[in-house]
């Protein structure tokens, strides 16, 4: 059998490994003196399996470790290293099993790691459905709330035209003078500017007396543009005018969005 063919029949790590017969033992060593090929091989396996094992069994104390290096590196003159096949058996196999035993934690630790995420991601996702479903909930509850208002038989509703600084607004009030509330419809009305804010007044004509009955707050964060005022006992007419962030004592007449009476 030629050198080459004979290294990769894999007689050598057998033989490293301490399990071959000694008929087979012998016929290595007697290669390896011959062959100096198959004697670094034999050298270069034994390094391998020092290297693995050291790392994967750190439980290996020192003295051990400097005496099977010194068994089969440090002492390696140009004979091989006589090896003692069953007690080198029993630690490669201690050592193999190490081997084994790390890599069935690291599996177990991998498999944990992914459940734990998986977990974690099933939970933010039933967190974020369940937010999505209070939240159709409420907008449900709203929406309800506003068809009641604006269905109710009972509301008087004043329809409000543009003025001359807008004349394409529009507005309506819902007034419920049985139960004394008030809601303005702003859908008509654009956005106001920065700074500003639409203030409702209730109006007798004679004389001419305006009570302001509420402000459109935060009316770009109101999809539904539905907002709920002060009453408005004895109203004869509805008006809207844009006012500085806060509202005003009177009403701004210069800025008259719309008018409507009832």
């Amino acid at each position: 059998m030629e050198v080459r063919a004979y290294i990769e029949s894999g007689i050598l790590e057998l033989y490293v490994f301490g399990t071959l017969s000694e008929s087979e033992t012998a016929e290595v060593a007697q290669m390896a003196e011959k062959h100096p090929e198959i004697q670094d091989e034999i050298i270069s396996i034994e390094k391998a399996v020092i290297s693995l094992s050291y790392s994967m069994a750190p439980y290996l104390s020192a003295s051990n470790y400097d005496r099977i290096k010194a068994s089969l590196i440090e002492k390696h003159a140009p004979k091989v290293v006589e090896m003692k096949p069953k007690s080198n058996a029993m630690s490669y196999i201690g050592w193999a099993a190490a081997v084994l035993l790390m890599a069935g934690f690291a599996w177990q630790y991998t498999q944990l790691d992914s459940a734990k995420n998986q977990i974690a991601s099933v939970e933010t996702e039933n967190d974020t459905l369940s937010k999505q479903l209070n939240t159709v909930k409420l907008n449900q509850t709203q929406t309800e709330s506003l068809l009641a208002v604006v269905r109710d038989q009972n509301n008087t509703v004043v329809a409000l035209g543009g003025q001359a600084v807008s004349p394409e607004s529009t507005a309506k009030v819902y007034w419920n003078q049985g139960t004394q509330t008030v809601y303005v419809d702003a859908a008509g009305l654009p956005e106001p500017p920065e700074g500003f804010v639409y203030q409702v007044w209730a109006l007798k004509l004679d004389p001419l007396t305006p009570t302001s009955i509420g402000l459109l707050d935060n009316f770009k964060a109101n999809d539904s543009r539905l907002f709920a005022v002060n009453n408005a006992s004895g109203a004869e007419a509805f008006g809207i005018t844009l006012e500085p962030a806060g509202g005003s004592v009177s009403p701004t007449l210069e800025q008259l969005y719309t008018l409507g009476k009832v």
